[in-house]
């Protein structure tokens, strides 16, 4: 039996606590900090997953890899936000942490051609400098193919 309510309250408490942390919690934070079931939160992450609201790790059903903006694994697309930091899965998931945020602040990357340093910033919403390109090297029809690759 599915239970939408631990599923939504699930779906939430992940994007608080790495809003919080900068941390992608795994399942059995998740089922210390709401009280419920490990069964039940596992059985969350797979319903989550299967929507691709979310990403699990591969081969470990206790950890979400992608969060969305967040990444559950370190990454090139480093945010900076005040005193914290996090990762973006790439760099369009790192502006999104800051957007989601609300705040302003920088993602620390490189080209991926010449792997010349870059610095993002953003201020009250908006990209400073906003120079550069922007290439999606997979259509996004086939994202969900291999979503960790893309």
């Amino acid at each position: 039996m599915v239970d939408s309510d631990l599923i939504n309250r699930v779906r939430l408490e992940v994007l608080s606590l790495a809003r919080e942390s900068g941390q992608v919690p795994d399942a059995t934070v998740l089922a210390g900090r709401l009280n419920a079931p490990l069964a039940g939160v596992l059985h969350a992450f797979s319903q989550l997953g299967e929507a691709h609201v979310y990403v699990l790790e591969p081969g470990d059903p206790n950890r979400l890899r992608m969060a969305n903006p967040f990444s559950g694994v370190p990454t090139p697309f480093r945010v900076e936000v005040d005193d914290r930091r996090y990762f973006g899965n790439c760099v369009w998931d790192a502006l999104g942490v800051v957007s989601l945020l609300g705040r302003s602040g920088r993602v620390v990357t490189s080209c991926p051609d010449c792997r010349e340093p870059m610095v993002l910033e953003v201020e009250r919403g908006h990209l400073v400098n906003p120079i550069g390109i922007v290439h999606f090297s997979v259509p996004a029809r086939r994202w969900w193919d291999d979503i960790i690759h893309t």
